[in-house]
């Protein structure tokens, strides 16, 4: 089985260096940009959503629209977020600071590339990340278990990130009984069994709780959100006497909405 290609996100906020990235991605085949941004907030998006094995990380965030103005920042909120793995860091910057560069090492840092070095390139950054890949064969048992769970992270870290976007958060009971039959009827398309009576099994909860523990999480989005927000990430068809989704109709739409989305 051929090695999968290393998935890096890019946070840069030069456009010249970004396009040079790009150009670099292309003429490659070991490679997958999965995000490119001059936000760390943004970035701290697609590390959740997209679970990159290597990211590059410009530490003068100066032309970014939004975030910090450094990526001092991303680092800390990046060890916040309690991945389940450690993703490879190289951070390129025009700096040449012991004091920063000690810094960075202590806050995760793998591997400082100063820009102004005469033997500076794109390839040499992507390479860098390709020797320090754990390259164990992919074929393995444990491998392959591995990217079963991986997949099935990615798909429930952005459930849960979508029901967020509407005012559901974790929180709820609703939003975990929601999160669970999205998922589940993700997984299985062919499923024999009804998606009520698999969570009445996982959670051992009466049918009618877990409908109302969905209901009541709708309720809350409608009620906490603004109609901005619902009428840009809910685009399904609403009950005009009711006002709002019923759990299946609301189950259902996210589960198209994140097959599309993955």
């Amino acid at each position: 089985m051929d090695i999968k290609p290393m998935k890096i996100l890019i946070l840069e906020d030069d456009v010249s260096a970004c396009n040079d990235f790009i150009n670099c991605i292309k003429s490659r085949n070991d490679i997958d940009l999965v995000g490119m941004t001059a936000s760390d907030i943004d970035a701290l998006k697609y590390v959740k959503l997209r679970r990159p094995e290597g990211i590059v990380l410009d530490i003068e965030l100066n032309n970014s629209d939004s975030g910090n103005t450094d990526s001092l920042e991303f680092l800390s909120e990046l060890k916040n977020l309690n991945l389940d793995y450690n993703p490879i860091i190289i951070v390129t910057t025009h700096i040449n600071s012991e004091r920063t560069y000690d810094i960075l090492h202590r806050n995760g840092v793998d591997i400082i590339l100063y820009k102004n070095h005469p033997k500076y390139s794109c390839n040499h950054v992507l390479n860098k990340f390709i020797a320090l890949r754990n390259t164990s064969p992919l074929n393995s048992v444990a491998s392959l278990q591995e990217n079963i769970i991986e997949t099935q992270d990615r798909i429930s870290n952005l459930i849960y990130y979508e029901l967020n976007l509407i005012g559901i958060p974790r929180k709820l009971k609703g939003c975990t009984y929601a999160h669970d039959a999205i998922l589940y009827l993700i997984q299985n398309n062919d499923n024999k069994i009804n998606v009520i009576q698999y969570l009445t099994k996982i959670h051992k909860k009466s049918g009618t709780t877990l409908t109302n523990g969905i209901q009541n999480a709708i309720i809350h989005a409608w009620r906490k959100s603004s109609l901005e927000d619902l009428s840009m990430h809910y685009t399904a068809k609403i009950n005009y006497e009711t006002g709002l989704p019923t759990p299946m109709e609301f189950i259902y739409y996210y589960v198209e909405k994140i097959k599309k989305l993955i």
